[in-house]
Formats: C-alpha cells, sequence, structure tokens
C-alpha cells in the first residue's frame, strides 16, 4: 500500500511540470488564461486547480484541469472507464444549481492532453486544508500550509454542506455517494460547496413519497479512481449492496470526525480485503469507543454518533441536522445571513447592520475580511443603504494595517467619499475622520478625503457644518500645510462671512482659534487678522471668539504680532469692540484684560527701544 502510494506521488510529481503546457492545447484556454496552480481536488485529488481569467470580461474563476498522463499506467479499456467516470461528475455538476454547490462558469472541454472546465474562484479542498497535500505544487503555497479553520468556518461549513446535502436529497432526490473532504471545495471568500458527482445516484422513482435507490456492488478490480473512497462509505453499501440518503448523512459524520481530527478519518479500509474491513468496522460501530469522538465539540458528539450509525434509519437526515443548537452560534448564524441578504428588503437588511458592530469583534479577523467585508462593500451601490454599511466598514478598516486598508477598503470607500445623499455619509466619515487620515495614503487624502471636508464646510445642512468645525481641530495636525492654507483656511473664513447661523460663525471662529498653532506667523498677520475685521456681526459669543483669536497671536510664542500691528491694527480693531453695548461685564473685562496685556507689551517694547535709542544718542555725544 505505501509503495503503491508513493509511485502515485512520484508520478503527480513528474506531471506537475506538464499540466500546464497539457491544458494549452484544451478549448476553454481560447476564453481564459490560465494562471498558477493553487490546489487539488475532487475524487483522489485528481483535479489541478488553478487561478483563471475569463478574457473577454477580466472576471476571476478556478480552472479544473485532469492531466490524462495521471493514468498512462492503466489499459485503454480502463482509461476510458476513468474518463468517463471523471465526465460524468463534471456533466452533472453543471446542470444542477445550487448555493451549496460549486457553480460551473464554462463546462467541460476535452483535449488530446487533459479535462478542464472552470467554476467561481476557488481556494482549496476541504482535504488540501485538513493536510491531504496530493497533486499540490511543489514547495507547497503557504496559504494553504498555514491554513487554520476557526471555529466558527467549521461550523458554518458543516451547515453549508448539510444545505447542499439537504437539496440534493428532498429536492434532486439525488445521493451523492462520494461525500468527502476532497470533494468539498472552499472558494475564494471561504464557503464550502460540494463538487464531485462521478458516482451520484439519482432515485429511481422520483416523482413517489418513497424514494428508492439501486446500489451498485463494489468492484475491486476497477480502477481507483473509478470507485468512491471507501473510508467515508457507509457500510450498508458495501455488506448489503443497498444505499439511500442516509449514507450520504453516514459520510458527512466521518467527515465531522475527519475536521476535528486533523483530516483522519475514524477507520482505515484496506482496499484489498474490503469486506473484511467493513466487518470488522461494523462491530466497531456497534459499540463505539467514546474516545473516538474526543476531540468533537461536546454540543454536537451525540449527533456525531447518531449520524454514525449502523442502522441507516436512525441517522438523522440533512434537514434536521440544520436544524441542531450547534449551528446556532452567533458567528455561523451572522454568515448565514450575510449568504441570504439578497433575498432580504432594505428594512431587515438596516436592522441586521446596525447590530453588526457588537458581533464583528468576536469573529476572527481573516472571516470578516474574507467573508463579510465583501458583503458589506456589495452594498455600497445601494446609496439607502450606505449609512448602516460604513459603520462596520469602517470598524473593521480600524483593525487592517495600512497595506490592508489600501488594498481590501480604499478602492471601494472611493465611490462614497463622493456621494453627498444620505447626508449621514458625511457625518459617519467626519466622526472617524482621524482613521481615514491615519490610514490614507497621502495622494488619497489629498483627491478623495479633503475634498469631501471641504464639502461639508459648504454643505447647505448647518448642522454638517457645525460637526466638520468641530472636529476639524482634532485632525488638523495631519492635513499638509499647502492644503490647510490653500483650501482648508479659505473655506472656513468664508463659511464665517457667508453663513446666516450665528452657531456656524462661532464655531468658525473657535475651529480657526484652535488650528491657528499650524500656520506660521505671517499667513496669520496677512491673512487671519484682516479677515476678523471683515466680520459684520456684533453678537457677544462672535465678539469673544475675535477676542479668542487675537488673544491666541498675541501669546503663542510661534506666532508674536509686531507692536506695529498691535498698534496700527489689533488695538484699533478691539478698542471700540470692547465697549459695544451687547457685552455684558465679565466680557467687557475678558477684553480689558487682553487690551492692557497688549498695551503694557506695546509700552515696554517701545519703552525698551527708545531707551536703546537714547543710550547709543549718549554714547555718541
Amino acid at each position: 500500500m505505501e509503495s503503491m502510494l508513493n509511485k502515485l506521488k512520484s508520478t503527480v510529481t513528474k506531471v506537475t511540470a506538464d499540466v500546464t503546457s497539457a491544458v494549452m492545447g484544451n478549448p476553454v484556454t481560447r476564453e481564459f488564461d490560465v494562471g498558477k496552480h493553487i490546489a487539488s481536488g475532487g475524487n483522489g485529488l485528481a483535479w489541478k486547480i488553478f487561478n483563471g481569467t475569463k478574457k473577454s470580461t477580466k472576471q476571476e474563476v478556478a480552472v479544473f484541469v485532469f492531466d490524462k498522463k495521471l493514468i498512462d499506467k492503466y489499459q485503454k479499456y480502463e482509461k476510458d472507464q476513468i474518463i468517463d467516470s471523471l465526465k460524468r461528475g463534471v456533466q452533472q455538476l453543471t446542470r444542477l444549481r445550487h448555493p451549496r454547490l460549486l457553480t460551473v462558469q464554462h463546462p467541460l472541454e476535452e483535449s488530446r492532453d487533459c479535462l478542464a472546465f472552470c467554476t467561481e474562484p476557488v481556494f482549496a479542498s476541504l482535504a488540501n486544508v485538513l493536510g491531504s497535500w496530493d497533486n499540490l505544487p511543489s514547495p507547497l503555497p503557504a496559504d494553504i500550509k498555514d491554513h487554520k479553520l476557526y471555529d466558527v468556518e467549521t461550523k458554518y461549513g458543516l451547515l453549508q454542506v448539510s444545505e447542499g446535502l439537504s437539496f440534493l436529497h428532498s429536492s434532486v432526490k439525488m445521493i451523492h455517494s462520494n461525500l468527502t473532504p476532497e470533494n468539498i471545495i472552499l472558494n475564494k471568500s471561504g464557503a464550502w460547496k460540494i463538487m464531485g458527482f462521478d458516482f451520484c445516484n439519482p432515485s429511481v422513482n422520483p416523482s413517489e413519497q418513497e424514494t428508492k435507490y439501486v446500489c451498485k456492488e463494489w468492484d475491486p478490480n476497477l480502477p481507483s479512481l473509478c470507485l468512491p473512497n471507501p473510508e467515508y462509505l457507509a457500510p450498508e453499501y458495501i455488506l448489503s449492496v443497498s444505499c439511500d440518503t442516509a449514507s450520504d448523512m453516514y459520510s458527512l459524520g466521518v467527515i465531522i470526525h475527519a475536521v476535528y481530527n486533523k483530516g483522519k478519518t475514524i477507520f482505515e479500509v484496506n482496499k484489498q480485503d474490503i469486506y473484511k474491513s467493513f466487518s470488522r468496522q461494523l462491530d466497531q460501530l456497534s459499540h463505539l469507543n467514546p474516545n473516538i469522538l474526543l476531540n468533537i465539540p461536546e454540543e454536537v458528539q451525540e449527533h456525531v454518533k447518531l449520524l454514525l450509525n449502523v442502522t441507516p434509519a436512525v441517522r438523522p437526515d440533512a434537514d434536521q441536522l440544520t436544524k441542531i443548537p450547534f449551528f446556532d452560534d452567533v458567528g455561523a448564524v451572522t454568515l448565514q445571513y450575510f449568504d441570504s441578504l439578497f433575498q432580504r428588503d432594505n428594512l431587515q437588511k438596516s436592522q441586521f447592520f446596525k447590530g453588526l458592530p457588537k458581533v464583528l469583534p468576536k469573529l476572527p479577523k481573516r472571516v470578516v475580511i474574507q467573508r463579510i467585508l465583501p458583503a458589506l462593500t456589495s452594498e455600497f451601490v445601494n446609496p439607502d443603504m450606505v449609512p448602516f454599511v460604513l459603520p462596520n466598514v469602517l470598524l473593521i478598516a480600524e483593525e487592517c494595517t495600512k497595506e490592508e486598508y489600501a488594498k481590501l477598503i480604499l478602492p471601494d470607500l472611493g465611490p462614497v467619499f463622493r456621494q453627498q445623499e444620505p447626508i449621514q455619509i458625511l457625518l459617519i466619515f467626519l466622526q472617524k475622520m482621524d482613521l481615514l487620515l491615519t490610514k490614507t495614503p497621502p495622494d488619497e487624502i489629498k483627491n478623495s478625503v479633503l475634498p469631501m471636508v471641504y464639502r461639508a464646510l459648504e454643505a447647505p445642512s448647518i448642522q454638517i457644518q457645525e460637526l466638520c468645525l468641530n472636529i476639524i481641530p482634532s485632525f488638523a495636525n495631519l492635513i499638509d500645510y499647502p492644503s490647510m492654507k490653500n483650501s482648508l483656511i479659505p473655506r472656513i473664513k468664508s463659511a464665517c462671512l457667508q453663513t446666516s447661523s450665528l452657531a456656524v460663525r462661532v464655531n468658525s471662529l473657535v475651529c480657526l482659534g484652535k488650528i491657528l498653532e499650524y500656520l506660521d506667523k505671517w499667513y496669520v498677520l496677512d491673512e487671519i487678522v484682516p479677515f476678523l475685521q471683515q466680520i459684520p456681526s456684533r453678537e457677544p459669543a462672535v465678539l469673544m471668539g475675535i477676542l479668542g483669536i487675537y488673544k491666541c497671536t498675541f501669546t503663542h510664542k510661534k506666532l508674536g504680532v509686531t507692536k506695529e500691528q498691535l498698534a496700527g491694527k489689533v488695538l484699533p480693531h478691539l478698542i471700540p469692540l470692547s465697549i459695544d453695548n451687547n457685552l455684558n461685564l465679565n466680557q467687557f473685562n475678558s477684553f480689558m484684560a487682553v487690551i492692557k496685556d497688549m498695551l503694557n507689551k506695546l509700552e515696554s517694547e517701545h519703552k525698551t527701544k527708545l531707551e536703546q535709542l537714547h543710550v547709543m544718542q549718549e554714547q555718541q555725544k
């Protein structure tokens, strides 16, 4: 057995080099570009899986290739049997359409060297993920080698397989007859899909209540690719040549065991003496050793025991299995909801998205990025949904590195930055401005993020303008100086002068006061001081805002006002304001305190200058 396996492995390695050339002659390559070899799947992991793209649309696909060199050692009639078996599996998969079955994008094509067909983009087969690495490229792809299934992925994956079986058993009236990790494919976003219908068994009386299935006797003389994997087969296939939907459920029980035991099946089968092997297996199943189920989560152990029962009638059916509490996990339920999102109306979606921020932190980051993020960003095309989806996307962004954010999130945010309606979008972005400015590359800040801030300052909504003015100081240090000087400050000034809202005018002045420290002295003297003198209104809050800016420019070490400016521009403006009738006593006192400080500075500086002049004149005499 060992030497046979080694022989197969060495054949597989030799074939790897030739496979790309083998696929070149296949009609599939007319429409699809075949990329890197990424995985293997199907019965005996005989299909190599490649990345691919459709030439006309650049749509991503997976290309499954079976290289006929793999079966060179067989006689012609055996080769034909193998090819027929593989063809049957793909043709059957192509006919069946269901979200839990692998989606075929291009049907099977045959050439002299290989069989090939295309499906939705794929990550790997479950067998690859569980450590079966036959027919994989060398060196082994790191993402497969290091792939760890999280608890939520395993639960939801098993639920998806159960739902797929429920569809096959109830709607199609068919049994799969070779349900194994090799025939479960994890697609690009991590969903588990069923394939490998080489031995599927349609009911002989599909219209009747009691469906019947005819079972073929095991033929040990057939090539192994013409036989299902016996380690996942229910005992009744071999021992009583009978099968029905419960036989698939037994296979699912073995898969659950394998998933929690690093890919190991419950029993190893001796293919040379299969009847003896299965008789022994039957005895062990009748008195199942509790240690066998040790690694399986406690809440599903009893169900696995039932699935592995020697009496088919005792096994739960696929529909019953989908309803067990084990699958009621908050993460699995969330992923399931995302899969049915297209069936929901806007109200249901908005309720779901509102509750999502509580769930996201409980899910592993890879699952969130791989499964949830694409589903959220695909909702951006629906403007009404954006205010509900965006907070979740930005919550995910907080957990991402700069590189992940730039690659996975920013491209989808681009169009949303430019969206004017509904107004909540701007509010959400403004509240997360520090996140956007720390993670977005400088070019994108200039092209997308800051223009949004400028739009907020010019928005017709007073609420938006106020919020924007309140938030700007918190991220002013992250804005580059030219943008600050040429775009941001002019808009704040214009908001202050043109608004009819007292709150916006006061907030403009407060905002300017807070960001003065990021400006240079001459800009303040040339642009800010003259602007203060243009403000028409005389409300106390406005006057105090003007006073605040003067005080800041006067006291800040970096800024400072020259005595000429004080005497010629600042005091002639401040003194008349100080005796405005709208000011109360405290406000008047504040004005006088600043004016006195300025006069003192003016006096001491000018006095010092005159004294120095006097000394110099005396010395010259």
